[in-house]
């Protein structure tokens, strides 16, 4: 009884230490935030997110979300950038590069040759005296007290905060750009919301017309032999 009762303890630190965390990262949107929005919405070219480890992963959760709302988007893996990835990069992209520490290794060969090829950088990182945040054209300050963990190590609630701020600017860029329901279907043809405002009762009719008729004639036979059987 005690280990349970411990463990509802832990997941709800857990999850008290990420919210508010994530409350807390409101007192950082300000004009580099919106200054940022707005230069991504301008821009003439993509949007690449890219980081290392959990930073990787949170890049291409951000990539989807962004595309998914009318923001074209690419993933590219930071140290698969210096081995040749840097040349999907062009002048008119603009770089979010995410990392809590803001001074990784693969980060730190990177943005050289990103600002090199004249992409504006975007720092979402958790330490604003880092390297990257010093080479950085806007930063989205996604400073935490702790990480979850109780060894504060494992990318826990800086994680939660990197997903939050990309959440939040995709929908800024959303807003901004006027993308509507309709907009959202027609890049999710597969989903239920797809199906509701794109496709039509003659896309299926043929279809099932013909189920219609195969399940006459096949209850029909099925009666037929019935009838035989017990005859």
């Amino acid at each position: 009884m005690n280990l349970a009762k411990n463990i509802k303890k832990i997941a709800r630190d857990v999850l008290l230490n990420e919210s508010s965390a994530i409350h807390n990262i409101t007192n950082f949107i300000d004009d580099n935030f919106e200054a940022c929005v707005r230069e991504i919405y301008s821009a003439k070219g993509r949007v690449v997110v890219t980081g290392v480890g959990k930073s990787a992963i949170i890049a291409n959760k951000i990539v989807a979300t962004l595309n998914s709302t009318g923001t074209p988007s690419i993933f590219m893996h930071a140290a698969d950038a210096i081995h040749g990835d840097l040349g999907m990069i062009l002048s008119e992209d603009i770089v979010i590069c995410i990392s809590k520490s803001g001074n990784t290794p693969e980060i730190k060969v990177l943005v050289p040759l990103l600002k090199r090829r004249g992409s504006k950088l975007v720092a979402l990182v958790s330490n604003t005296n880092s390297y990257l945040a010093e080479q950085a054209d806007f930063i989205l300050n996604a400073t935490i007290a702790e990480e979850a963990c109780p060894h504060n190590l494992a990318p826990t609630t800086s994680t939660t905060v990197h997903v939050a701020l990309g959440d939040a600017l995709a929908v800024c860029l959303l807003e901004l750009r006027g993308f509507t329901s309709r907009d959202f279907a027609e890049y999710h043809p597969g989903g239920s919301l797809g199906k509701h405002f794109y496709f039509k009762v003659s896309d299926f009719y043929v279809n099932n017309v013909l189920l219609i008729i195969f399940s006459c004639i096949y209850w029909k036979y099925v009666i037929i032999e019935l009838s035989s059987t017990r005859s």
